[in-house]
């Protein structure tokens, strides 16, 4: 295994290391470009459009993957902290602006204690499972307008939003992370059965596998899957409607939706500290690794057919 390429797997665990000094030619110059690299350090990863003062859209700009991470969660926090104290807005739309992709993933190459030192939120619990209760159960409702690719944290934001709307064509959800070894973190564990059944729900999380739009629309996963070309006038007309509805009236209805649909916060909890303790485990650690060699975070052609890559990975010789 190349040097770097331990060393990303090892700083995904949180591990120290230090990589001895050498000079570098241009071959390994041209390695280095290559190599993984944290893809969360942008400042603008998560931007609100306030379309009306009742009608919010927040667009998730991180390309070329739209990887979230550590860096990426005060920014989110910013937003879902804007939405639960603004006293206008009623609904909010969470897309994105990279071609292919809604949100994926976590970031693997920022050390685990980037997260796990980030202080717990306003439910108490840690802040990414925190900010999923809250848009769940803010008095505004949330629609995912999904157009690419939705894995791991893009699959369990969707499900935390009160609704979810698929391009047919386009998008893709799936909850990859058993093929890399972890457990998924951010609550589908808890959500999906609600949503889609026992049997389907193991189907998803069990084998890690795509779930286009059309299926995804059968299951469950997303109230609907529309041609791509009439998903954004769907949802805009959507939001437009429910934004004219008085604001107490659509607090009072979605509360009493979620007493009878909504899992309890310490279930949520529960899934996060076992992605955190799953994602140190040395099969874990071993599977990121040759993720990280076949260019995770850097090879276009891994982050969009990510479950097939983990499939090939569950196929290896040992």
């Amino acid at each position: 295994m190349k040097l770097h390429l331990l060393a990303a797997a090892l700083i995904a665990a949180g591990i120290a290391f230090s990589a001895p000094a050498y000079s570098q030619s241009a071959a390994s110059k041209a390695s280095q470009a290559a190599k993984p690299r944290s893809a969360t350090d942008a400042n603008d990863q998560v931007r609100i459009t306030r379309v009306t003062p009742e009608y919010w859209r927040v667009t998730f700009h991180n390309p070329p993957f739209n990887i979230y991470g550590p860096n990426t969660t005060p920014q989110l926090n910013k937003a879902v902290t804007a939405i639960e104290a603004d006293p206008q807005v009623k609904v909010v739309v969470f897309e994105s602006d990279v071609p292919n992709f809604f949100l994926t993933h976590y970031d693997f190459v920022p050390p685990l204690t980037d997260t796990t030192s980030l202080p717990p939120g306003p439910t108490g619990l840690p802040q990414l499972p925190d900010m999923l209760v809250r848009i769940s159960k803010a008095p505004v409702v949330s629609i995912a307008l999904i157009r690419g690719r939705a894995s791991g944290v893009g699959s369990e934001l969707a499900l935390a939003s009160d609704m979810r709307f698929a391009s047919r064509e386009k998008a893709m959800l799936s909850q990859f992370e058993i093929g890399a070894g972890f457990v998924p973190g951010g609550g589908p564990m808890a959500r999906l059965p609600r949503l889609m059944g026992r049997g389907r729900a193991l189907e998803v999380l069990l084998t890690g596998s795509d779930i286009g739009g059309e299926l995804a629309e059968r299951y469950g996963y997303v109230n609907r899957a529309l041609p791509d070309a009439e998903l954004d006038a769907f949802v805009d007309a959507m939001a437009r409607r429910i934004a004219g509805f008085d604001k107490q009236t659509i607090a009072d209805i979605k509360g009493l939706v979620n007493l009878n649909s909504l899992p309890p916060n310490d279930q949520i909890g529960a899934e996060w500290e076992a992605f955190l303790g799953s994602v140190k485990r040395p099969s874990a650690q071993k599977r990121l690794s040759e993720l990280m060699e076949l260019g995770l975070q850097t090879n276009p052609d891994v982050e969009r057919r990510l479950p097939e890559y983990t499939g090939k990975l569950g196929q290896s010789p040992k």
